[in-house]
């Protein structure tokens, strides 16, 4: 794994990355440089090729806020404020756009429990409450019930996953996923 060839590959992803993050077009060009002169100096330290893309994004990240924190702007500013509302958050609302369907591929009073819960808003101490359910079996249910989802967003996209378990990028499966 060498500095060029990792720059090429993601430099346009960081950039953009960069543009959702910074207003001034300028501020994104030095952004990008130091992001740059920080992977030149620590590429020799990343083990594990197939982590260079959130490695590199964490540097991105690591690098938005050390800008702002010069400019005088960092009491607006927390690390995990900025990744989910800028990049996990379009990721997310992209995903939303499919959970309708893989909820409904479970069994009826799974779909209906998962999508009160979840796409309605409903609480789960009020749901148990509603539906004469012990608080601690409904939280079973729930957890099982994701867990099922989560098998059938992964038979239908790869993703890719930061060392703090936050989602950083997803690529549909075309083959095998049909419902998004």
């Amino acid at each position: 794994m060498n500095l060029e060839s990792v720059w090429q590959q993601y430099s346009d992803s960081l950039k953009a990355f960069l543009h959702a993050n910074l207003s001034d077009a300028a501020d994104v060009d030095d952004v990008l440089q130091e992001i740059l002169l920080k992977t030149y100096q620590n590429i020799s330290q990343l083990k594990d090729a197939a982590k260079v893309k959130p490695w590199l994004f964490q540097i991105a990240n690591n690098s938005i806020i050390d800008f702002y924190r010069q400019q005088g702007k960092s009491k607006a500013l927390r690390q995990d404020q900025l990744w989910y509302s800028q990049d996990e958050s379009n990721i997310h609302q992209q995903l939303s756009q499919c959970m309708s369907p893989f909820i409904h591929a479970l069994p009826d009073e799974e779909a209906y429990m998962l999508m009160s819960i979840e796409l309605e808003g409903v609480s789960q101490k009020d749901y148990a409450k509603q539906h004469g359910m012990n608080y601690s079996t409904l939280k079973s249910r729930v957890q099982k019930a994701r867990l099922e989802v989560l098998k059938l967003f992964q038979s239908c996209c790869q993703f890719t996953i930061d060392s703090q378990g936050r989602l950083v990028e997803y690529q549909r499966k075309e083959t095998t996923c049909k419902d998004c």
